[in-house]
C-alpha cells in the first residue's frame, strides 16, 4: 500500500505541471489584461509597459509559468491586479465553497444512494419507474432553471429560506443551494446505485449469503451495498472537483462569494492571475480526490490489493 501511495503521488507531479501549463497558457491567449485596467479608454504606451513590468506580464509566456510555478511551491500565488493577494482571496471564498460541497455530497450520498438502493432491490415496480422519471426530468431540466425555481418558491413565495446566502454561508443557509448544485449528480448517483445493486443481486455470492440463511439486512449491507458502491465512489470522488469548480452557476443565483464566483469575475475581468490560481488549487482537489477514491476501493472490496 505504501509503495502504491508512493507511486501515484509521483505520477501527480506530470500530471499537475501539464494541468497547470495548459491554464496558463489558455489563460493568456483569453486577450490583453491590461486593457481592461484602463478602463474604456485604451492605455498610453508608457502606462501599459509599467503595468506589464509591474505584473511581470512583459515577459516571454514560459519564463511567466516558470516563475509562477516557483511562487506556487513557497505558497506565493501572486497578486490580483487590484492590489489584493490571491491567497487573500483564496481564503475567502474557499471555507464558503467547501460548506456548500460538503452539503451537495451529503445530499447525493444519503438520497442519491438510498434511493438507488431502494430501486435496485425493487426493479421493475411502480416506485423503480416513478424514481427513473423523477431523475430523468432533474438531468433535463437546466441547474439555472432548477436554482431560480427554488428560489422563487422557497424564497420569495413562501418566505421559508433567505432569496440570498449572507457573507457568512452557514451550513443552514447553503442547504437550498447544495441541493441545487447537487440535484443532476444527485440523480446519476441514483441511477448508478440502482444499476450497480440490480447486477449485483444476482450475483453468487449474493445468493449463497442468502442460501446461508444470513438477514436480509446483513445481505444487503455487507455483500451486496459494499461491491456495488464502488462506480458510484469513483463517480463521486470525481465529482467533488466538479461541484467546487462549477459552482458558478448556483453561486451566481443565491449571490454566494465562493470560488465560482472569484472565477467569474477573474474571466470577466480578465484577470489572469486569479483564475490560475484558483485552477492551481482546483487541480490538486482533482488530484487528491481520485487518490482517496483508489485507496477507499480496497476498503470497499477486499479482493482489491495495491502492490
Amino acid at each position: 500500500m505504501g509503495r502504491y501511495v508512493v507511486r501515484r503521488l509521483l505520477q501527480m507531479i506530470p500530471v499537475f505541471i501539464g494541468a497547470t501549463l495548459l491554464i496558463f497558457l489558455m489563460v493568456n491567449v483569453m486577450g490583453d489584461p491590461i486593457a481592461g485596467l484602463c478602463g474604456d479608454r485604451q492605455c498610453d504606451p508608457a502606462t501599459a509597459a509599467q503595468l506589464k513590468k509591474e505584473f511581470g506580464l512583459d515577459k516571454p509566456v514560459w519564463q511567466q509559468y516558470l516563475t509562477y510555478m516557483g511562487n506556487v511551491f513557497t505558497g506565493d500565488f501572486g497578486t490580483a491586479f487590484n492590489g489584493q493577494e490571491v491567497t487573500e482571496l483564496m481564503a475567502t471564498a474557499f471555507p464558503v465553497t467547501i460548506r456548500l460541497t460538503i452539503v451537495a455530497i451529503l445530499f447525493e450520498v444519503v438520497i442519491g444512494i438510498t434511493l438507488g438502493v431502494v430501486t435496485g432491490l425493487r426493479r421493475g415496480r411502480p416506485v423503480d419507474t416513478s424514481v427513473l422519471m423523477f431523475t430523468l426530468v432533474v438531468i433535463s431540466v437546466p441547474t439555472f432553471v432548477t436554482g431560480l425555481l427554488l428560489q422563487l418558491l422557497l424564497g420569495v413565495e413562501w418566505g421559508w429560506i433567505k432569496p440570498s446566502v449572507s457573507t457568512d454561508a452557514t451550513f443552514s443557509e447553503l442547504i437550498v443551494p447544495g441541493l441545487v448544485l447537487a440535484s443532476v449528480s444527485l440523480a446519476y448517483v441514483t441511477r448508478l446505485t440502482r444499476t450497480s445493486i440490480a447486477e449485483n443481486r444476482r450475483s453468487d455470492y449474493v445468493r449463497t449469503a442468502v442460501a446461508k440463511g444470513l438477514p436480509r439486512r446483513r445481505v444487503i449491507t455487507r455483500h451486496l451495498l459494499r461491491n456495488s458502491l464502488i462506480p458510484v465512489v469513483t463517480f463521486i470522488g470525481t465529482d467533488i472537483g466538479a461541484l467546487m469548480g462549477g459552482a458558478i452557476v448556483t453561486e451566481r443565483i443565491f449571490n454566494i462569494h465562493g470560488v465560482g464566483y472569484q472565477l467569474y469575475q477573474g474571466i470577466l475581468r480578465q484577470n489572469t492571475q486569479t483564475v490560475v490560481g484558483f485552477v492551481t488549487v482546483l487541480v490538486l482537489v482533482f488530484l487528491v480526490a481520485n487518490l482517496l477514491v483508489d485507496l477507499l476501493y480496497a476498503v470497499l472490496d477486499p479482493r482489491i490489493r495495491y502492490a
